[in-house]
């Protein structure tokens, strides 16, 4: 079978500035007007512009697409999209709707600010027909930039839309693979952490599907799952918010497991709660685990798997967030993209011996360096108690047979955990500097020590 051949950014502007089928309008906010340029710039523009638009005035803004909303948000955007795609379909339906496929293109942007002090990121909707008089269908994305010049960001955003437009025209039958074409040329420096799609063309297409596969794809470091309402970006949640994150793997799907797991996060978030003062914000609580296997030489889970351990947190009102990487380091520093408040894990002692077995090959520091990672000044690890029988099962799966606590009634608690030397002098350095936090054993079984 022959190859096909991999276009570049400008052959793609062009092949639909060539095609008379496709006429649209262009509002961006935020980061220039880089997708239009594109078409402006390699010729045949009017065969596919309409109108573009650049609202940058809260007032013009607010005169155009009505107010209310913030500026960077999904309500904004389904704003503007709603007001472009009207003015588009009253003022030319009439005189080409019977052989034009009409789409609108909008963003709205907070790119890197003159002083670098803020998260840059967007969202980024289309609405377009496959057929001339055809039903609208409609795509969402919640973008993060991560490029470190505002330079750099509007020309990701401008390659970003020109994907977008193509791929919908020409490739969305590609459905496995179309969010990596969307992204093609700019991978790394745009992340995709949010993408709701509706509309006849994406009929059979499972958003919480998409969700997964955009962090198993590698276009995300992480999505959100609420137990309450629809899937939202993670910085909706996360923004100035205290945090507990509850790490593991859920691969147990049944009740008994289930309501372990709830302790242990109301454990943290009641914690938390008590380190914070009236003034504070109230702490958030998540689950998490990642889409990569636990061990590297395992395949993948499936969407399905993970979806299903999603469905058995969400039966008992639990948070999700789906993390791509499996350390923990990883973990803060999306977190901490978004928040400089309090950020605590609760772990059970298992896990907690896992951590300190593992071996963290990719990092030149290994240990000392994932670990630097891990704890910055706002994050503590909040260790839960275990059984005597369920540590000493859960250290023999690992083989780490150097370990040695005590117990009091059966009881093992972070303080009577012991690891083996040098690591144990590492181990008591963080307990004693209060990043190691043991809660109290539950129950009628607390005793002080």
């Amino acid at each position: 079978m022959a190859s096909v051949e991999r276009l570049n950014i400008h052959q793609k502007a062009l092949h639909i500035n060539l095609d008379p089928t496709n006429y649209g309008s262009f509002a961006e906010i935020g980061a220039g007007q880089e997708v239009v340029r594109w078409f402006l710039v390699v010729g045949g523009a009017s065969g596919t512009v309409a109108k573009s638009i650049s609202a940058y005035d809260k007032e013009v803004s607010d005169d155009l697409y009505g107010s209310g909303a913030r500026y960077v948000s999904g309500e904004r955007l389904q704003a503007m999209l709603d007001g472009e795609w009207a003015q588009l379909i009253n003022q030319l339906s009439r005189s080409r709707g019977s052989n034009t496929r009409f789409f609108s293109f909008v963003d709205t942007i907070s790119a890197r600010n003159y002083a670098g002090t803020n998260e840059p990121h967007g969202w980024v909707g289309l609405r377009f027909q496959l057929q001339p008089g055809g039903q609208p269908n409609e795509i969402l994305l919640h973008i993060n930039l991560r490029d470190p010049s505002n330079t750099l960001e509007q020309e990701a955003i401008g390659i970003l839309g020109v994907n977008l437009i193509y791929a919908v025209f020409y490739q969305l039958e590609k459905k496995e693979s179309f969010f990596e074409i969307i992204v093609q040329d700019v991978e790394k420096r745009i992340e995709i952490d949010y993408a709701e799609v509706r509309g006849p063309a994406f009929e059979g297409w499972d958003q919480r599907a998409i969700l997964a596969n955009l962090v198993r794809a590698g276009l995300a470091e992480a999505v959100c799952f609420p137990c309450i309402g629809p899937p939202v970006p993670p910085m909706e949640v996360l923004h100035k918010k205290p945090t507990v994150l509850a790490p593991g793997s859920f691969e147990h799907v049944d009740s008994a497991h289930a309501a372990i797991h709830n302790q242990l996060l109301a454990s943290g978030i009641q914690q938390l709660r008590g380190e914070l003062t009236e003034k504070d914000p109230a702490p958030v609580g998540f689950f998490c685990f990642s889409a990569m296997p636990l061990r590297e030489e395992d395949p993948p889970p499936e969407i399905s798997d993970l979806l299903e351990r999603i469905d058995a947190l969400h039966k008992h009102c639990g948070d999700v967030l789906l993390f791509r990487e499996r350390e923990l380091y990883g973990m803060t520093s999306l977190v901490n993209r978004y928040t400089k408040e309090p950020i605590r894990f609760v772990v059970g002692l298992s896990l907690l011996v896992r951590i300190w077995e593992y071996r963290y090959n990719k990092l030149p520091g290994s240990f000392l360096e994932a670990l630097s990672r891990l704890l910055p000044q706002n994050v503590r690890i909040y260790a839960y108690p275990m059984s005597t029988t369920d540590l000493r099962q859960a250290v023999e799966s690992i083989a780490a047979t150097r370990w040695q606590w005590t117990d009091t009634n059966g009881w093992v608690s972070a303080r009577q955990l012991h690891p083996p030397l040098p690591l144990g002098h590492l181990y008591d350095y963080i307990l004693a500097s209060n990043f190691l936090v043991p809660l109290e054993i539950p129950g009628t079984l607390k005793t002080r020590e």
